[in-house]
């Protein structure tokens, strides 16, 4: 099985987006075209099965298009899509429940975008036991791509919680593609050869102990280090992980490195399961305003002053602008001088000497309710705007903010 894993939260409002231009859109164009077209007559001739939740808001697009690909290829596969997370045709029924955003507490938005629940893996192992090549799903959970073949292959019951907690340790474990190899490392300078990092591979038994390595000649590192830090990725309570399949427990979880395997390998046992709760994650996306962002390299004595200065300058020039045309102040603004540690907040250190260094980075942030308003910083914080700050050179436009 190969499995391929594209969505994060802020994907699913940029797919929403595309799919508003148009109806075709809304689904990961490169794991069609870059992941799937190039290999499609190896799949086929070698017997790979696909999952991907590269479908994203628009799953039957990417399947359409997948289908256009291997008709081209002149190959017979069975593509099968996994649907039903798209929940905004309950929005209405949702605002009047009372539903409220988990970690603010805010009242539902008015202006939701998207809204999408996180399915389980069942869906996908039925898929695969009625013969599918591809399946194709929209928002699931991450491990859900991993599980899915894994239930299809052993026949994991329902109930078999803790094999199924197991599985879903292996998904967790390989999600995010080459994290687990070295990619967010703390111990970066460890990890050889980045530039060809390997992507894991996961070796499960029907017992649910399994085997995790990366192919020969690859870059990157699998150890205790590199995988015992993506187990705590986005984790919350190792004892309650909450999955739609099984509630899992990974606090006795034990890595162990197998010597003599290129790059690293890792056998990992251990983890526990329970009942799932009766309730599904729900991501929704909704439009709050409008974003620009702006990277200026400051030189010269005084760096950082300087930085802070040109930056509280631009600002204070817009808002004048701004009162002059009735608009609101920002919604937020965002100063950080790069290069002064400003991105370590209280924990940061200065230097010795007390003048700080000779060339920082100005990076400035605002939001705005009105698009007009964004457009005005984006011009005035041009080299040809104020005029105040020789060596201002970057500038990334406004963008809706979701």
């Amino acid at each position: 099985f190969l499995v391929f894993d594209y969505l994060s939260e802020i994907t699913m409002s940029l797919l929403t987006a595309a799919r508003a231009r148009s109806p075709v859109l809304g689904y990961t164009p490169d794991f069609v075209s870059a992941a799937m077209a190039p290999y499609i007559k190896d799949i086929h001739r070698k017997g790979v099965r696909v999952i991907s939740n590269a479908g994203g808001i628009n799953p039957l697009a990417c399947a359409a298009a997948l289908q256009e690909v291997a008709k081209k290829a002149d190959v017979d596969l069975k593509i099968a899509v996994v649907a039903g997370d798209d929940l905004m045709s309950e929005k209405e029924n949702l605002k009047g429940t009372g539903i409220t955003d988990l970690e603010s507490g805010r009242q539902f938005p008015e202006s939701i975008h998207s809204m999408s629940v996180y399915l389980g893996a069942r869906p996908i192992s039925r898929a695969l036991d009625l013969g599918a090549d591809i399946v194709v799903t929209g928002r699931c959970v991450d491990s859900g791509i991993v599980l899915g073949p894994l239930i299809h292959s052993f026949g994991w019951n329902r109930d078999e919680f803790d094999l199924l907690a197991a599985g879903s340790l292996a998904g967790h474990l390989i999600e995010c593609g080459a994290q687990c190899t070295g990619g967010i490392f703390t111990d970066w300078h460890a990890v050889p050869d980045w530039h060809n990092i390997g992507f894991p591979i996961v070796e499960c038994s029907s017992e649910g102990d399994f085997i995790l390595s990366k192919p020969p000649d690859t870059g990157g590192l699998i150890s205790f280090g590199t995988v015992a830090e993506q187990l705590v990725y986005e984790l919350g309570n190792p004892q309650r992980y909450l999955l739609p399949d099984v509630t899992c427990d990974f606090s006795e979880v034990s890595i162990t490195e197998i010597p003599g395997f290129d790059g690293g390998a890792v056998k990992v046992h251990g983890a526990k399961g329970s009942p799932p709760s009766t309730f599904y994650k729900v991501n929704a996306t909704y439009l709050d305003g409008f974003r620009a962002t702006a990277v200026c390299p400051v030189g010269g004595p005084k760096a950082v002053q300087k930085g802070k200065r040109t930056a509280e300058s631009i600002l204070q020039r817009t808002r004048l602008i701004f009162s002059q045309l009735g608009y609101e102040d920002y919604s937020a603004v965002n100063i950080q001088v790069l290069g002064s540690e400003d991105t370590y907040g209280p924990h940061a250190r200065r230097s010795i000497d007390g003048q700080g260094p000779r060339e920082a980075v100005i990076w400035l942030a605002v939001h705005h309710k009105q698009k007009e308003a964004v457009e005005i910083f984006s011009r005035e914080i041009a080299p040809a705007g104020t005029g105040m700050a020789p060596g201002l050179t970057g500038i990334v436009g406004g963008r809706p903010r979701v």
